[in-house]
């Protein structure tokens, strides 16, 4: 028996996801997609980190509207280690002029305003591992896809798999397990070795360099 067609988006839905700026390719998409509805069903919030400019925040919100739960995005807006001036995944076009530093948080306003998702985000503005502090909500599903360094994704690992509750999902995007990736994706599989390890996680698919992990166990 062939298994059941995945879930998708509406077409409006997915152009909207597809005309935004970002980089998360379309089969990862319909993955956090599919993962953000069964999720849902727990009736906790969504959260993502990493924002930028709302190309993924599209389909957690879609997938949170159909759920009736709300989808929660941290960011702090001045972009990762990669998409600094100088870097490949750098885009001038995100810069304040007026400060000179990068500000995402207009383009991600005007990207959820377009897909008309705008009511089932709460947008925070602010350092993943700050807002994690203070965080009690338990969650339906966390997706870490922040910085790539050990600092920052270990940090967004730590601060936010605890909240994850019993049945619900972790996502970790960027896992390349190739050495040769040790700038753009090794901080991510090490994290994701990590959860795995713990025993908290177990894996239940994995799409390119997307993987989607269920806690199944206390612990992180």
């Amino acid at each position: 028996m062939q298994d059941p067609t995945p879930a998708a988006p509406e077409p409006e839905i997915l152009a909207a996801f597809e005309a935004a700026k970002g980089f998360m390719p379309l089969r990862e998409g319909l993955a956090v997609y599919e993962a953000a509805l069964d999720a849902g069903r727990l009736g906790l919030p969504l959260l993502e980190v990493g924002t930028y400019c709302g190309r993924s925040t599209i389909l957690l919100a879609d997938a949170a509207r159909a759920a009736g739960v709300t989808a929660i995005t941290v960011d702090h807006h001045r972009g990762s280690e990669e998409q600094q001036p100088g870097w490949e995944y750098h885009d001038p076009a995100t810069v304040d002029p007026e400060i000179g530093r990068m500000d995402t948080l207009p383009t991600f306003r005007r990207t959820l305003h377009k897909a008309g998702r705008e009511d089932q985000v709460v947008a925070m503005v602010g350092r993943s591992p700050q807002i994690a502090a203070f965080w009690r909500t338990p969650l339906g599903l966390v997706f870490i896809d922040g910085g790539h360094t050990d600092e920052h994704a270990s940090g967004d690992y730590e601060g936010w798999a605890p909240h994850v509750a019993e049945g619900g999902l972790l996502l970790i995007h960027d896992v390349f397990p190739d050495p040769a990736d040790e700038f753009t994706g090794q901080a991510p599989y090490r994290v994701y070795l990590r959860a795995l390890e713990s025993g908290a996680f177990t894996e239940v698919s994995a799409t390119d360099s997307l993987r989607v992990l269920r806690r199944t166990g206390a612990g992180i």
